[in-house]
């Protein structure tokens, strides 16, 4: 037997590697960099016209928070319009990371500067032209707060947690959480629910009567699985008051047709896997992380500013608007090394949540192969890919291997390596 070795599965294979919602992102970023500018341009004319040197102040600093939004409207916009450029060899999917780091980096320099500033003013105290600094401070804030309200989504990541409850043999409630892992039957004698239980136990299947349905038999009752391979397996069931359940376990992965066999009749139920433990990191959008952490970072600052300001103002504690200045900068730098740390991570490759590495070994391992090397990394938003090298005793194929891992949410390119194993 001869290596074999493929590469892609699926619509991955195209490289095209751009978060779910990848242009709604875009609009929203042009829309605040057209809020900013209009307030920039606002401020600087109304400051030139009014001979305000703080409303000139405040548009020249709205004006780096529009450049800095550029960053990620100009980022979405490339990443978009060379999607299928082959010199993009995995795509241009962590284009947002490169954009989200550099955005990093340059509020981890606002923060120095903000420090820097506060610092001088402590040793240095400058008159504050109260009834000038606090309405800009009022409205710098409202700018923000709308800025954040657009840029306002998923960018932290999909949860899912969908229950469907259960009673254990001794009548106690568990929740089963695999949304897609239960599924409604219905038969001439009512409605059952097929279910794939799995937690805190070894996964079995389930039949359970919905609610003013007669109970089955646990001889009267039998589920054989189809997988993508063809290979078939049937499962008894025996009767634990209330519900059934198979004798035997239900293997990984939880990615197959059922043939489902009642007292006269037969269903076909599918069943489709999908890795609800993948880390949030998986399909975050740092592009419009960066730039919702960047408004957010803004809109604290505003708020300190105020805060030290109004108190300055009504008890004449002076060091109240450096001080704010000063925990602004600590608040932004916290933020920015988070930011720096997860965009970091992806442009360097590194697999920081071990657990699709993990899922991927199970499965190749489980049907009696062996995984020779395993790498698992992020191409882009809600993509990983993978490049696998198997040992195996069989004559399977690297189309076999695309299959068995196909339910995997979130692989979005897989290259297999197959190699004959020298004990055969």
């Amino acid at each position: 037997m001869s290596n074999w070795k493929d590469a892609g599965f699926g619509a991955g294979h195209n490289h095209v590697f751009l978060g779910e919602a990848h242009e709604q992102n875009e609009r929203k970023t042009w829309m605040v960099i057209a809020l900013c500018s209009a307030m920039m341009v606002a401020e600087i004319a109304g400051g030139s016209l009014f001979g305000s040197l703080a409303l000139i102040a405040d548009g020249l600093h709205m004006s780096t928070h529009a450049g800095a939004m550029l960053i990620a409207a100009l980022a979405y916009t490339y990443a978009r319009k060379h999607a299928t450029d082959s010199r993009f060899v995995f795509g241009t999917g962590k284009l947002g990371d490169l954009a989200g780091f550099t955005s990093a980096v340059v509020l981890a320099m606002i923060a120095l500067l903000i420090a820097y500033e506060a610092v001088l003013r402590f040793f240095s105290p400058v008159p504050i032209h109260f009834g000038e600094a606090i309405p800009i401070a009022v409205v710098g804030l409202l700018v923000n707060l709308a800025s954040v309200w657009l840029l306002s989504g998923d960018h932290h990541g999909h949860s899912h947690g969908h229950g469907h409850g259960h009673s254990d043999a001794h009548g106690h409630a568990d929740t089963h959480s695999h949304e897609d892992e239960v599924k409604r039957i219905l038969a001439h004698t009512g409605g059952f629910e097929l279910s794939i239980y799995e937690d805190g136990v070894p996964p079995v299947f389930r039949v359970t009567p919905e609610a003013g349905t007669q109970p089955l038999s646990a001889d009267a009752v039998s589920v054989t699985t189809v997988r993508p391979d063809g290979s078939r397996q049937t499962f008894s069931f025996v009767d634990r008051g209330g519900y059934l359940e198979s004798i035997q376990q239900v293997p990984e992965p939880h990615a197959f047709r059922t043939i489902v066999r009642l007292p006269g009749e037969e269903h076909s139920v599918d069943f489709v896997e999908h890795d609800h433990e993948a880390h949030a990191g998986t399909v975050r959008d740092h592009n419009m992380r960066a730039a919702y952490v960047h408004v957010m970072a803004d809109a604290a600052v505003s708020v300190l500013a105020i805060i030290g300001l109004v108190l300055a103002r009504a008890f004449g504690w002076n060091w109240m608007d450096p001080l704010a200045g000063v925990v602004g900068a600590l608040v932004i730098a916290n933020w920015s090394y988070g930011l720096i740390r997860d965009t970091g991570a992806i442009l360097l490759d590194m697999n920081r949540d071990g657990r699709m590495t993990v899922r991927v070994r199970q499965i190749i391992e489980g049907a009696g192969d062996r995984v020779l090397d395993l790498h698992v990394w992020r191409v882009g938003p809600g993509h990983l890919s993978a490049i696998i090298s198997v040992v195996t005793n069989s004559e399977r194929r690297p189309d076999y291997y695309r299959s068995a891992l196909a339910h995997i949410e979130g692989l979005s390119h897989l290259t297999v390596e197959v190699n004959p194993s020298s004990n055969k």
